[in-house]
């Protein structure tokens, strides 16, 4: 059964749209494939709609410039969950820059008002390489005025698991790849309702670390563990960590 999240201190407060620089608006209807049993928006449905918002704002704004972009955290603050049936519409912009990555913040909301804001770290990558490159004048004339000079951290901070943790095999599927050859950042949500379904609350944040790449051939493993009103995750290839959640309530 889905529930809203647990009592918090008070609800988390959203940085609002900046004055000056680009704003984009979009709109996406909740469907059937994009809830749980419940009804509540899952995690990885919404983490594509984030990602559809910055591809759509991105092809708008015509920007053209030689490098992908590969999301390197993102994090959640939830004051509700949208519902299957209503239309959610998400607002996002720029709001801080790297000298190779930037952070960009979506608040997604309903008729009911803003119920969730994201903050996603994307990295600018090289197609060939994967590696990480500057990203280009063109980027920073149509984004940077609406990051008014904040500056973002790449930097990872969730710990590793514990060496002796159970693991449970999680099995990589050919739909799970994108066209970089790699799975896409929303499957690894999908783990997040894994650990999830087995609880009696929702986070009211949630946060997803991608360390390396998930690739063809990974022998994946997932490991959890609970402690009052917290999950924690990984997402394991032997014991190299590729991606790691903490789930607070």
């Amino acid at each position: 059964m889905d529930t809203k999240p647990g009592p918090a201190v008070a609800p988390p407060a959203f940085a609002p749209p900046p004055a000056p620089g680009r704003v984009f608006t979009a709109s996406y209807p909740v469907r059937r494939t994009d809830v749980t049993p419940g009804g509540r928006l899952r995690l990885d449905a919404l983490a594509r709609f984030l990602q559809d918002a910055a591809e759509d704002d991105v092809a708008d704004a015509a920007l053209c410039e030689p490098y992908d972009w590969l999301v390197r955290r993102c994090a959640l603050a939830v004051r509700d969950y949208p519902r299957r049936g209503q239309r959610v519409r998400l607002t996002t912009f720029c709001s801080a820059t790297g000298p190779r990555w930037a952070e960009r913040t979506t608040t997604v909301g309903t008729d009911a008002g803003d119920l969730i804001q994201a903050r996603a770290l994307w990295v600018a990558v090289a197609p060939g390489t994967g590696a990480a490159c500057p990203v280009g004048p063109e980027f920073h004339r149509v984004y940077g005025p609406a990051a008014q000079g904040r500056r973002a951290s790449a930097r990872l901070s969730h710990p590793r698991p514990d060496p002796a943790m159970p693991a449970a095999d999680w099995p990589l599927r050919a739909a799970d790849l994108d066209t970089a050859s790699h799975v896409s950042n929303t499957v690894h949500w999908q783990a997040a309702e894994e650990v999830l379904a087995g609880l009696d609350w929702v986070p009211a944040r949630a946060e997803m670390e991608y360390h390396h790449p998930i690739l063809p051939g990974h022998r994946l493993r997932l490991a959890s563990t609970l402690t009052p009103g917290r999950a924690d995750l990984w997402l394991l290839n032997g014991t190299t960590r590729l991606a790691s959640a903490q789930l607070t309530r």
